[in-house]
């Protein structure tokens, strides 16, 4: 089985944003899976806005990477795939819908985040943009 989300990578002074959501102990980095046919900026802005209250510019969206891994609370064989962008945005993120608090996370915060949150933090440290 796979599990397909989209996340939004946004950095400040070496630090990724994360985001927790109600009734869950782990952060994420922002975003979420696609309804349908959605695209993947498609499925980033509404995401995002859901979650944030942000507006993302599409036209400014970079692929960051595309990570895959298992994790313990799923079943055998599942799969999480997440693609990562950075974009562009308009207002101040906050927690809303159903996320319960959002923090700024560095390297050291990386086992507070799911094992394909993981990989992403390995890469951003290794391109020295994260803490």
């Amino acid at each position: 089985m796979l599990i397909d989300t989209v996340a939004w990578v946004l950095i400040e002074e070496g630090r990724i944003l994360c985001a927790r959501p109600r009734g869950k102990e782990v952060f994420f980095i922002p975003g979420g899976k696609r309804e349908g046919a959605e695209s993947d900026l498609e499925t980033l802005v509404r995401e995002i806005r859901e979650e944030l209250a942000v507006v993302l510019d599409p036209a400014s969206a970079v692929h960051v990477g595309t990570y895959e891994s298992g994790a313990p609370d799923l079943p055998d064989g599942t799969v999480v795939r997440m693609a990562c962008y950075t974009a562009a945005f308009r207002g101040v993120p906050v927690p809303s819908a159903e996320i319960e608090e959002m923090d700024w996370f560095s390297y050291q915060d990386r086992e507070r985040v799911p094992p394909v949150d993981q990989l992403l933090f390995d890469d951003l440290v290794d391109e020295g943009l994260l803490k």
